[in-house]
C-alpha cells in the first residue's frame, strides 16, 4: 500500500528525509540483527510458499492443516468467503510481485510460465468483483509490471511479450458485465464465463454492495486502461467513485457501508474505516497519486476531515451513523482499521497514525495478534485472526516516515507471533481463536501477497531490494503499480462526473502530500504519545456488567426456570401466545404472537417473558465456559498442529491447571466409549478417543476412567461438520452428580477430529496436550495470567419483525448426549448460549429431555429499513425491538466482514 513521492510531489521524499533525521532516536537495531530478521521473513516466505506448490497448486489456496489445497465445490461451503476462489490458482496469481520483490527471479519466471500454461479465467464460476478484481488483476498487473522492469534490465524475462497484461485484459472483459447496473456501481459477483444476466448466471439478482466493494476499483481498472490504451475499465471504475461520492451524506461528509447498486439508497448507514469503507477512502488518496487527478485528493481531503471530526476518538477510530455523526453506532473496533496508521502517514499526519498504531500494538501484545474485532476496553469482540496483514502495513509506513527503531521492534514481534502460534509444518494457519490458539484450516493468499512485502521492506536496506519501490504506488492488495502510468494517455468515453467549485471548498486544505505541519517538535515527541496509550491498554480490564432484572415486572413464568419438557410450563406459554415449533436441526424455536394470548395482561406477561430469555441469554453468554485447545505436540507437528475443542461440564477443569494434560492417544473399544472398556490394556495412562453418540457423554468418561485413561477426546459422528462452519459444544451430565469423574474430556467436531485420526494412522504414536489454550511453541513457559481474562462477545442473530407482537427465540430441544454450544465460529451467526439450562447449575434428565437452552433468539427479517437508534438506552428499560435492532446491526456487521476481506 505504499505510495512513493513523484515529481508532483516533491513535498514527500523532503518529508520522508526530514522525518528521518528529527526521529532517529533510541538505541537503534543492530545492522545484523535487522539482516537476521530481514533472513528470517525470507525463509517464512519460502515455507508458506513452497508448501502451496507442493501440496495445494493449481488450487486456489492452501488448507494447512490437512496438507492439500482447497478446492470450491470439494469442500464445505463457508459462505460469502469463497467467492475470492475462482478455480484460477488465485495464490499463485496474487504472489507473482512478492517474488520479485524477495529477490527471487528464477521462481518468479517460472510462476509466470505456469500462470500461462495452466491458468483459465473462462471457469462456469460466481467470483466476487471486489476479490477478483484486487486479488487477480491486481496480481496479474504486478506480475506483468516486474516482468517488464526485468526484462528491460536485460537478464531476465527476455522471452517475454507482454502474455500477463492480455490475461489481465481479458479478466478485466469478464468483469465489466458487472457494471451494467443503472448507477454505474457493480454487482457484487459476476460469472467468469457467462457474467450476470441469463439464469446460467447463476447472480445478477443481488442489490446491495459495500461501499468499498464498489469504490476499489478505479487503481487496477486505470493501470489496465492505461497499459492496453482502452478506456473502457477505466471510465467504469470513475463512474462508480463518482456515484459514491454523490450519496454521501452531505451534512456529515461520510458515506455509508453498504448502497443498493439500484437506487444509491444506503442500506446500512453506519460508517467507519474499517470492514465495508476500509479502501475506498484508500483509493481516493492513491488514485489522485497514480493518476494525477486533483478531484481524488479534494474529495479525499473532504472525507478525511469529516473521519477526523466524527470517528477518530484518538487513539480509536469508532464507526458512527451518517445522518447522526454524534452518535456511535458501536462499542468495538474491526481488525481492518488497522491499515489506517499507514494511510494517515501517507497523509501526512503523524500524530494520530502513532497513537492508533500504538493501540493497535498494545491490542497485540494482549492477544498475540489482532482479534477480528475488539472492544472500546480491548478485549476479544470476535476471536478469529485470518493472519490479516493490514498492521504490518501501517508498522512499514511509520518505520519509513520516522525512522524510529521501536517500529523494528513491533515488527520482530509480529514475525515472533506467526512462528511461534500459527507456523504448521504445511505452511502458516489462520488463528480460529486467540485466546486459546487454536488454527483454521485457511491460508489466504492475502498473507503470501502482503504480510511478506510489508515485513521485507521493514528490514531491509535499499541495496536488498532489486528495484526502487519509490517507483510504484501500492494497491490495497500489496501490488504494485508504476506510478509512471501517471503520464500514460487517457482519453474517457463517459464524461466525469466534476464536482462544483463551491462545494468543494478547499481553502482549509493544504495541497502538498504529505502535510508537513504535523512534524516531531522534539525526538521524544512519539514515545511521548505511545506511553498512555500502552498504559491505558494494561490497565483495561473492567468486569462484566452484573445481570439485572428487566424493569418491567415479573411474568408468571421466569426464563431461567423454563423447561422445554415439562406440561405446565408449556401451558403457562400457550396462554401468553407462546408458540413451540420443532426445527430440524433438533432445536426449538420458541415464537410469540400477541394475538395468540388468551388475554392482554397474558400478552404483556408473553413480552415481557421473550424478553427476559434473551436478556438471560446475553449474560450466559458471558458467563459461558470458553474454548479449549488440543495440541499435537509429537513429531512431526511438536506442537504447530493446535485443534479447537469444546470443554465439558463436569472432570478436570483445564482453566485451573498450568501444565494441562499431556499423553498419547489411542483409540478405544468399543469406540462409541458405551460399555466397559474392553482394550484397558492400551488406554491405560493415555488419552482415549471416543466417538459421540449411544450414550451420555459422563458415562463415556466413566468407562475409560474406569479403564485408567488420564483424558478423553469425544469425536462427532455427524460426518463433515467442522468448527469452521458450526458452533463450537459444551458438554452436559447426565443428571445427576459427576463428582467422580475426575479426568479432563473435550470435544472435537468430525473435521477436527479426522486430522487427529489421520495423524494417528500415519505416525502410529501421536502425543498431545489437553489444555485450555495452547502452549507456547519455542519457548518454555507461558507468560502470567493476566488480572483478567479476555471474554467474547459475539454477534446474534436477531432480527427483527417490525411488529412488536411477534418475536421469536430458538432453543435446544437435547438428544441423548447433552451438547451446548460455547464459542461462536467466526463464520456464522452465532448462538448466543446453550447451556443446559437458563440456570447456571446443570438440570436432571428425564427420559432424553432437558430444560430449554437459549440457543439464537431471532426474529422474522423485516423488508422494511429499520430507524436508527435515538440514543444510548440503558438496557434493562430497552425494548424488545430495541433489543432485537441492536443485535441485528452486530449480525450484519459481522457478514459484511466476511463479505468485505475475509
Amino acid at each position: 500500500m505504499y505510495i512513493a513521492p513523484t515529481t508532483t510531489m516533491p513535498a514527500v521524499l523532503f518529508l520522508l528525509m526530514l522525518l528521518e533525521v528529527l526521529c532517529s532516536h533510541g538505541q537503534a537495531m543492530l545492522r545484523e540483527e535487522k539482516h537476521r530478521l530481514r533472513n528470517q521473513v525470507v525463509e517464512m516466505f519460502d515455507h508458506a510458499y513452497q508448501n502451496y506448490m507442493d501440496h495445494a497448486y493449481p488450487a486456489d489456496e492452501l488448507m494447512p492443516l490437512t496438507c492439500r489445497g482447497r478446492v470450491r465445490g470439494l469442500e464445505p461451503s463457508r459462505g460469502d468467503i469463497d467467492d475470492a476462489l475462482g478455480k484460477f490458482s488465485l495464490t499463485l496469481i496474487d504472489t507473482l510481485d512478492t517474488l520479485v520483490l524477495l529477490n527471487k527471479t528464477t521462481e518468479f519466471e517460472a510462476a509466470v510460465r505456469r500462470v500461462l500454461s495452466d491458468v483459465r479465467l473462462d471457469n462456469d464460476i460466481v467470483v466476487s468483483v471486489f476479490e477478483t478484481n484486487i486479488r487477480v488483476l491486481g496480481g496479474l498487473l504486478g506480475g506483468h509490471s516486474m516482468a517488464v522492469m526485468l526484462k528491460e534490465g536485460g537478464q531476465h524475462m527476455q522471452w517475454y511479450q507482454a502474455e500477463l497484461l492480455h490475461m489481465a485484459k481479458d479478466l478485466g472483459l469478464r468483469l465489466l458485465p458487472a457494471f451494467n447496473t443503472s448507477s454505474g456501481l457493480p454487482y457484487p459477483r459476476v460469472n467468469l464465463k457467462y457474467g450476470v444476466r441469463g439464469p446460467e448466471t447463476r447472480t445478477g439478482t443481488e442489490t446491495d454492495t459495500c461501499t468499498a466493494c464498489a469504490g476499489t476499483i478505479i487503481l487496477e481498472f486505470a493501470a489496465l486502461s492505461r497499459f492496453t490504451g482502452d478506456p473502457v475499465f477505466e471510465d467504469h471504475a470513475r463512474r462508480a467513485m463518482d456515484f459514491l461520492w454523490e450519496k454521501r451524506q452531505r451534512n456529515s461528509n461520510l458515506v455509508g457501508t453498504t448502497i443498493n447498486i439500484h437506487s444509491g439508497e444506503w442500506v446500512r448507514r453506519d460508517s467507519g474505516v474499517g470492514a465495508g469503507i476500509d479502501s475506498y477512502y484508500e483509493y481516493l488518496l492513491k488514485a489522485y497519486i497514480l493518476l494525477g487527478d486533483d478531484l481524488f485528493l479534494q474529495r479525499f481531503n473532504i472525507h478525511y476531515a469529516s473521519i477526523m471530526k466524527y470517528i477518530s476518538q484518538p487513539p480509536l477510530l469508532l464507526d458512527v451513523h451518517i445522518h447522526k455523526p454524534l452518535l456511535p453506532a458501536r462499542t468495538w473496533m474491526d481488525s481492518l482499521l488497522a491499515f489506517f496508521p499507514g494511510l494517515q502517514v501517507l497523509k501526512g499526519d503523524i500524530r494520530p497514525a502513532i497513537e492508533t498504531h500504538e493501540m493497535l500494538y498494545q491490542v497485540t501484545k494482549k492477544h498475540n495478534f489482532l482479534p477480528e474485532a475488539f472492544t472500546t476496553d480491548f478485549r476479544v469482540h470476535w476471536a478469529q485472526h485470518p493472519l490479516r496483514p493490514e498492521f504490518a502495513e501501517s508498522t512499514y509506513f511509520l518505520y519509513k516516515a520516522t525512522g524510529d527503531p521501536y517500529y523494528l521492534e513491533a515488527g520482530r514481534t509480529i514475525l515472533d507471533n506467526l512462528n511461534r502460534f500459527a507456523r504448521v509444518p504445511c505452511g502458516f494457519a489462520a488463528m480460529k481463536d486467540v485466546r486459546t490458539g487454536s488454527h483454521e484450516d485457511r491460508m489466504d493468499s492475502f498473507f503470501l501477497a502482503e504480510m511478506f512485502k510489508y515485513l521485507f521492506l521493514l528490514f531491509a536496506d535499499a541495496e536488498d531490494l532489486p528495484f526502487d519501490v519509490e517507483d510504484y504506488v501500492f494497491t490495497t492488495e500489496a501490488h504494485l503499480l508504476p506510478l509512471s502510468l501517471s503520464t500514460a494517455p487517457h482519453s474517457s468515453s463517459i464524461p466525469t462526473n466534476r464536482t462544483s467549485e463551491e462545494e468543494l471548498d478547499d481553502s482549509n486544505f493544504d495541497w502538498t502530500c504529505p502535510n508537513t505541519r504535523l512534524l516531531f517538535p522534539d525526538p521524544a515527541f512519539p514515545r511521548n504519545l505511545r506511553e498512555p496509550i500502552r498504559s491505558a491498554v494494561d490497565k483495561s480490564c473492567p468486569r462484566p456488567a452484573p445481570y439485572r432484572e428487566p424493569g418491567m415486572g415479573h411474568p408468571p413464568l421466569r426464563a431461567q426456570d423454563f423447561m422445554a419438557n415439562n406440561p405446565e410450563h408449556l401451558e403457562l406459554l400457550r396462554r401468553m401466545g407462546v408458540s413451540l415449533i420443532h426445527l430440524k436441526d433438533g432445536r426449538v424455536q420458541l415464537v410469540q404472537h400477541a394475538t395468540q394470548a388468551v388475554s392482554a395482561v397474558a400478552a404483556e406477561d408473553g413480552v415481557r417473558f421473550m424478553q427476559e430469555m434473551m436478556e438471560l441469554s446475553s449474560q450466559q453468554q458471558k458467563e459461558q465456559l470458553p474454548p479449549r485447545a488440543i495440541q499435537i505436540v509429537s513429531h512431526p507437528f511438536f506442537g504447530r498442529v493446535v485443534l479447537t475443542a469444546g470443554p465439558a461440564q463436569f472432570g478436570t477443569d483445564l482453566s485451573k491447571s498450568s501444565t494441562g494434560v499431556r499423553g498419547f492417544v489411542t483409540v478405544a473399544e468399543p469406540y462409541s466409549g458405551c460399555s466397559e472398556i474392553t482394550n484397558a490394556e492400551y488406554v491405560q495412562g493415555h488419552i482415549a478417543l471416543l466417538q459421540r453418540g449411544q450414550c451420555m457423554f459422563a458415562e463415556k468418561a466413566r468407562h475409560i476412567q474406569k479403564a485408567g485413561a488420564i483424558g478423553g477426546i469425544v469425536i462427532d459422528d455427524n460426518e463433515g461438520s467442522s468448527s469452521d462452519t458450526a458452533p463450537l459444544f459444551q458438554m452436559a451430565g447426565d443428571g445427576r452428580s459427576t463428582d467422580d469423574i475426575t479426568l479432563p474430556v473435550l470435544f472435537l467436531f468430525h473435521k477436527e477430529g479426522n486430522i487427529l485420526l489421520e495423524a494417528l494412522k500415519e505416525y502410529r504414536e501421536v502425543e498431545v496436550l489437553l489444555s485450555d489454550k495452547a502452549r507456547d511453541r519455542g519457548v518454555d513457559g507461558q507468560e502470567a495470567e493476566e488480572d483478567c481474562k479476555t471474554e467474547a462477545t459475539t454477534p446474534t442473530s436477531f432480527e427483527p419483525v417490525g411488529q412488536s407482537q411477534m418475536s421469536t427465540v430458538e432453543l435446544d430441544e437435547l438428544a441423548p448426549e447433552e451438547v451446548t454450544p460455547v464459542t461462536p465460529s467466526q463464520e456464522e451467526a452465532s448462538p448466543v448460549e446453550e447451556g443446559t439450562s437458563p440456570a447456571e447449575e446443570v438440570r436432571p434428565l428425564e427420559e432424553e429431555a432437558s430444560p430449554a437452552d437459549v440457543a439464537q433468539p431471532k426474529e422474522e427479517k423485516d423488508s422494511e429499513k429499520r430507524e436508527e437508534p435515538e440514543g444510548d438506552t440503558d438496557s434493562s428499560s430497552q425494548s424488545v425491538d430495541e433489543l432485537l435492532a441492536d443485535w441485528r446491526e452486530d449480525l450484519e456487521a459481522f457478514q459484511q466482514m466476511e463479505k468485505d476481506e475475509l
